[in-house]
């Protein structure tokens, strides 16, 4: 049983993302998790059905955001250098 348990450094490996992303990954709740004292560790079983879950899903990147619409005030506007004194 001990081998079906691991910790954030096997999974990250595992998933080959970085330690930080997984820990945003536990605490936005997207990824199975379970705390032993301070520490979180993953059922292997249950990282393999996460992954195969998330093959089912549309990619998230930024094109697939909404467009924010600029409001006509704010513009760009374009500057001249200051002029010399």
């Amino acid at each position: 049983m001990p081998s079906d348990l691991m910790t954030i450094a096997e999974v990250a490996q595992y998933l080959q993302v970085h330690r930080r992303t997984l820990y945003k990954l536990v605490h936005q709740h997207q990824i199975p998790v379970f705390k032993v004292g301070a520490d979180y560790r993953f059922f292997r079983d249950a990282i393999e059905k996460w992954i195969t879950d998330q093959e089912g899903l549309p990619p998230r990147n930024l094109s697939d955001a909404p467009k924010l619409r600029q409001h006509p005030s704010s513009a760009f506007v374009r500057h001249s250098p200051a002029s010399p004194r």
